[in-house]
């Protein structure tokens, strides 16, 4: 492994081989989220308490500072919208050299093990490897799910461990009963994604059975920026993240850090 490459992966998962992932990239298919109608409003209060940030690169270019030190997990992949009924099936939107430009220290991709339109995601984001490869940029898979698709430990083994043989460094993914199987046979540090906004005791206690499982960290975003106190929030799923504490220490951490 490279120097660069080294470097870049020890930016993202910390010395304590946890990691705290903001991700605010959903404008790419679903527009102006809730919560993202303003990103930078929204976002910049939690950067302190990230480890890293994924997002677009249009995002990256109007609402966030240059002066940013937070490394920047760039997604690179789209191609379809939340109207489209073949959502996800995505090829690559941003060129390498474009996400060099604006010093990503990673870029992200999804691929859809088990749709009809499995081998166009997962051809083009060999190529995202390849491409990232020859400069040591870590690229993360990220196993989307379509409808169709049951999220369970059969089918995030299957479709973690696909996106590690062909070259992701990093896999986010969805946590799921039986979730060690998922990381035992998954070679590369597997981050589990927060998807839909849920009660916030609920997201605390999902990002503690992750972390308990042997995930390497959380990527989490609507279960942040759209909760009713994002600060507290992102500081407690830190706190689960890199301090250890329980979710039952997390409830309680919440809700004092929101009510203070």
């Amino acid at each position: 492994m490279s120097w660069g490459m080294e470097n870049r992966l020890s930016r993202i998962i910390r010395p304590d081989g946890h990691t705290l992932m903001l991700a605010v990239d959903h404008g790419y298919f679903m527009g102006p989220t809730t919560g993202l109608e303003a990103l930078g409003e929204t976002v910049n209060p939690l950067l302190p308490y990230g480890d890293s940030l994924m997002l677009t690169r249009g995002a990256l270019r109007q609402y966030i500072s240059p002066q940013l030190d937070t490394p920047i997990i760039m997604r690179v992949s789209g191609g379809t919208s939340i109207l489209n009924k073949n959502l996800l099936h995505e090829g690559i939107t941003v060129s390498m050299e474009d996400a060099i430009r604006l010093n990503a220290t990673a870029v992200a991709f999804s691929i859809l093990v088990g749709a009809e339109f499995e081998r166009d995601t997962l051809l083009a984001f060999t190529q995202v490897v390849d491409e990232a490869e020859r400069y040591g940029i870590p690229t993360l898979a990220v196993t989307a799910v379509g409808k169709a698709l049951v999220r369970d430990a059969k089918y995030l083994s299957l479709a973690s461990r696909m996106a590690a043989e062909l070259g992701a460094r990093i896999v986010k993914t969805y946590y799921c009963e039986n979730f060690e199987r998922v990381i035992n046979t998954c070679p590369v540090p597997v981050v589990i994604a927060g998807g839909k906004k849920i009660p916030e005791h609920d997201a605390l206690t999902l990002a503690y059975n992750a972390i308990r499982s042997g995930a390497a960290g959380v990527a989490m975003g609507r279960n942040i920026f759209q909760s009713e106190a994002p600060v507290a929030m992102i500081r407690t799923v830190r706190a689960i993240v890199h301090d250890g504490i329980n979710d039952a220490e997390a409830k309680e951490m919440y809700e004092e850090i929101k009510n203070a």
